[in-house]
């Protein structure tokens, strides 16, 4: 019984012990924590916002678009008997590119031929007939008449034989093959899709505040970043409806030189503004955040208090205030990583 007894002593005495120890060492630990001092005043930097001249080229990426590109479909129903391309392969305006089963139109047109043959002849007999008063006036009308509606009909027929061929509306490359040999095509069934990249279109979304700056025709340069190199372009469209955000469609036309550039590929429009624009700035060293969400310390009665404007156009160095901040606040340009919401703050001299 007093074994256990003295057991028992010891180890409650060991566990105090422990409890001491922890308790020590977590003091200790805490005078190494470092707290810092918000009435502390951190060094800083100030100055004010001023007037900048921004520089009058405003660049926008985009994506390049296809000049043209379209199903090309048959005009006439038939089986398609020919197909004379393939995928990538380049064609020209005016070339034929399918064929449909014509052997049906070709005899219809053997027989028209050979029915205004026979009414040629009948209305020639008829004519002299009526010349001596043989045939009446009306039954020589109703020959002249016959003649030509077998006339028409034989064009009809020739349109439909023509019809009978796919041709290619415009010069381009074969992008997809859509019908296949054999295939039962009916007038406006897509037989390839043809892509025509001679000339592209830059398509970029500029912001409201510099859709009045743009022209239609307006010189354009633009770097394709894929080959690292840059060609003049010129405006061809500018939308007149603003999306969600405020920005417009604009397109700037390309010439393509030997299709290096493809569909797709990234573009940069820089665009010139003839009239340099000055405001009120502040320097980029001084936000902090992003310059689509800025915010700058203003110091009022010696503490910095961190506030958001509203940015306008910007540069390498400057980023432009609409609103939110006058040429009077004093704000932090240099010592900012170091600063909290109102912070006291003692100027660098």
């Amino acid at each position: 019984m007093k074994r256990i007894i003295f057991i028992s002593i010891g180890v409650l005495a060991l566990l105090a012990l422990t409890i001491t120890k922890l308790f020590s060492n977590a003091k200790e630990a805490k005078k190494k924590i470092y707290i810092h001092d918000m009435q502390a005043a951190v060094l800083v930097e100030t100055s004010h916002p001023q007037m900048h001249t921004f520089e009058s080229a405003f660049s926008y990426l985009g994506s390049f678009e296809a000049m043209h590109q379209n199903n090309i479909c048959s005009e006439g129903s038939g089986k398609l008997t020919e197909l004379l391309v393939k995928d990538g392969d380049h064609v020209s305006r005016g070339q034929v590119i399918a064929k449909l089963d014509n052997e049906l139109i070709l005899l219809q047109i053997e027989t028209a031929k050979l029915n205004i043959a026979q009414l040629k002849n009948d209305n020639s007999r008829f004519s002299n007939l009526r010349k001596e008063q043989a045939v009446s006036s009306m039954e020589a009308e109703k020959m002249e008449l016959a003649l030509k509606t077998a006339e028409v009909q034989l064009k009809q027929l020739q349109k439909q034989l023509k019809s009978t061929l796919v041709l290619a509306p415009f010069s381009g490359v074969v992008t997809k093959k859509i019908a296949d040999l054999g295939s039962m095509v009916m007038p406006g069934s897509p037989i390839i899709e043809l892509t025509d990249i001679s000339q592209l279109k830059l398509s970029i979304s500029v912001p409201e505040r510099d859709i009045t700056k743009i022209t239609r025709g307006q010189n354009v340069n633009v770097y394709v970043d894929a080959l690292s190199t840059s060609i003049p372009g010129s405006i061809y469209s500018i939308s007149v409806q603003a999306d969600a955000l405020h920005n417009f469609k604009v397109q700037v036309i390309v010439k393509n030189q030997s299709n290096q550039i493809l569909a797709g590929m990234y573009g940069t429009a820089s665009i010139d503004n003839n009239q340099k624009q000055s405001a009120l700035s502040v320097p980029r060293k001084a936000i902090i955040g992003s310059t689509k969400n800025p915010q700058v310390f203003v110091v009022r009665n010696g503490k910095a208090h961190l506030s958001a404007f509203s940015p306008g156009i910007a540069d390498g160095n400057y980023l432009e205030v609409v609103s939110g901040l006058t040429a009077k606040d004093e704000i932090v340009i240099k010592g900012q990583v170091n600063l909290e919401d109102k912070m006291n703050i003692k100027r660098n001299k």
